[in-house]
């Protein structure tokens, strides 16, 4: 599969095009910085730099693959809606070259979900979501453009985010699952439900 990856860089974008190469997919990585891009060269790994807050910018990087995954996430310093500009510029440019399929990497903290505890749906998530006030804002209306739009899309929810080592996980389609999970696990998630037609119109929520 010819896989177009935005948020290459982060933590769980480089995991993602590491698994990536090691399953056999072609791998177009679209970055700010390549100097960041932590991940061996390889044959099968094209590195774009380009904004991806400009549809323009990544129309022609869309031509001829066959998916597109967004693991951006907010960081220090930078604009307040990245995932919102960034999404709306990856629709559009998606839109444009007839680009179908979208995984996209959201945060289940942000949302009330169906079988959450007590504890974690009455003061962790209510807490974060105050203190994390604008990335909340930002994540809910990054997904509102993706669930409002024609693609075949699924939602990636990972509940907090670990650097652990890979180990056995779990998921449910629109339903809390857990408090934590591998940034390792979530790039091996996000490969298995691209071929997955069950996921798509979905979230998928992640965690131990």
């Amino acid at each position: 599969m010819r896989l177009t990856v935005f948020g290459a860089t982060g933590g769980i974008g480089t995991e993602l095009v590491g698994q990536a190469l090691a399953r056999g997919h072609r791998v177009t990585a679209v970055v700010r910085d390549p100097a960041r891009l932590r991940v061996p060269s390889d044959a099968s790994l094209t590195v774009i730099t380009a904004d991806v807050m400009d549809s323009s910018a990544i129309k022609p990087v869309l031509d001829g693959t066959d998916a597109v995954v967004s693991a951006l996430g907010p960081r220090r310093g930078g604009p307040p809606t990245i995932l919102t500009s960034s999404m709306r510029a990856i629709l559009e440019a998606m839109d444009a070259t007839g680009t179908r399929r979208l995984v996209a990497v959201s945060a289940s903290g942000f949302f009330v979900e169906e079988g959450e505890g007590l504890l974690t749906g009455k003061i962790a998530k209510p807490v974060l979501r105050r203190i994390l006030r604008d990335n909340a804002a930002d994540t809910r209306q990054m997904e509102q453009l993706i669930t409002a739009s024609p693609t075949g899309w699924t939602i990636m929810r990972p509940a907090q985010l670990t650097n652990a080592p890979h180990k056995p996980y779990k998921t449910a389609l629109d339903r809390y699952v857990g408090p934590r999970i591998a940034r390792a696990d979530v790039a091996d998630a996000i490969l298995d439900v691209l071929t997955d037609p069950k996921t798509i119109g979905h979230r998928v929520n992640l965690g131990y």
